[in-house]
């Protein structure tokens, strides 16, 4: 038996390679990279922004190689040595280092741990949990820590950086459902009419908070959800209500941070950093089960494009060159 997947190499005389391959299912046995006690056919995956970077070789994303990519997945359980899942359980996955030093689920058939699953939640489909993928569960997670935080829809207005990405177009989605008036940063304005269906109350110019800025500016927003870094996030940052909050995220314009104590000793801002990928179980359950209940369904459907396994790696090298918006399904 074989099974297709995407699989990334490395050699140190031809280089990189990124292709759609027919792989033996002994590629899953006894191999390091596919640890699992749980053997699962894969129906669905999604394309996020880590793996358009790993796909199309713009960072150091794959740690361990040959390395199937995809950091998301479900499917239907065909195999387990887990008491807690059966043959024909629906399950998805999320992080835990798939797609960088776990094989991942572009392909037809992941062998994962028990322990990284999670049931796939009613009303959702497998095709519903890759339609939100870890871009919806990150942007819930950070709705939850400005939550947390006591950021309240009264408060004032919510910025959303990197508007029309996963995080963002999610993040704007999950806000306006819970009643919170949400300004959009992008670089795309012909997006306009995109992200006020999602919920967009109005949008400013991403170069607005691109380039550096002073440490404290003029109070705007009583919370920011930041998917992009850098001097994006300093200048949310310093623009920050007193007592606001700013959860953080992401890093699509920089991993450096070049602000100042000012916003957070005299303004009392917050800074939460926002993770994902080894985020606690029950953490994430409480994310999905938000999620399952509480993303309005004819917006996840604006927000999601579908493509195929043969179809994935060249939607990835543009979701890695920003040229898509939204969330990208592949039905494998």
């Amino acid at each position: 038996m074989t099974f297709k997947a995407i699989c990334l190499r490395k050699y140190e005389q031809t280089g990189f390679s990124a292709n759609l391959e027919s792989l033996d299912d002994s590629a899953l046995d006894d191999n390091p990279l596919a640890r699992g006690d749980v053997l699962v056919r894969i129906r669905h995956s999604s394309l996020n922004y880590k793996d358009g970077l790993a796909i199309a070789n713009r960072a150091p994303v794959v740690r361990q190689w040959p390395m199937v990519a995809g950091i998301d997945g479900a499917g239907v359980v065909l195999e387990s040595a887990d008491p807690r899942w059966e043959s024909g359980d629906q399950v998805f996955i999320n992080g835990w280092g798939l797609g960088e030093t776990h094989w991942g689920c572009l392909a037809e058939r992941a062998r994962l741990p028990g322990q990284w699953l999670q049931r796939v939640p009613p009303p959702l489909s497998t095709a519903d949990c890759m339609s939100i993928g870890t871009a919806g569960y990150t942007a819930m997670l950070c709705v939850m820590a400005l939550q947390r935080q006591g950021v309240r829809p009264e408060d004032g207005d919510i910025l959303v950086t990197g508007a029309t990405g996963g995080v963002g177009t999610f993040a704007i989605a999950l806000l306006s459902a819970n009643g919170y008036t949400v300004v959009a940063s992008t670089g795309k304005a012909q997006e306009g009419d995109f992200l006020g269906a999602l919920g967009a109350s109005s949008l400013i110019e991403r170069e607005t908070l691109s380039v550096q800025g002073k440490p404290l500016q003029k109070e705007r927003w009583a919370g920011v959800i930041d998917s992009i870094g850098s001097h994006t996030l300093a200048n949310a940052c310093a623009q920050t209500r007193y007592g606001g909050a700013v959860a953080a995220c992401g890093l699509a314009q920089g991993m450096d941070f070049a602000s100042s104590v000012a916003p957070f000793i005299l303004r009392g801002v917050s800074l939460l950093g926002v993770d994902s990928v080894m985020c606690p179980m029950e953490v994430r359950k409480r994310a999905w089960a938000r999620l399952a209940t509480e993303l309005p369904r004819d917006k996840l459907a604006r927000i999601t494009q579908t493509v195929t396994l043969d179809q994935a790696i060249d939607a990835a090298q543009r979701f890695a060159e920003r040229s898509l918006k939204g969330r990208i399904v592949v039905d494998v």
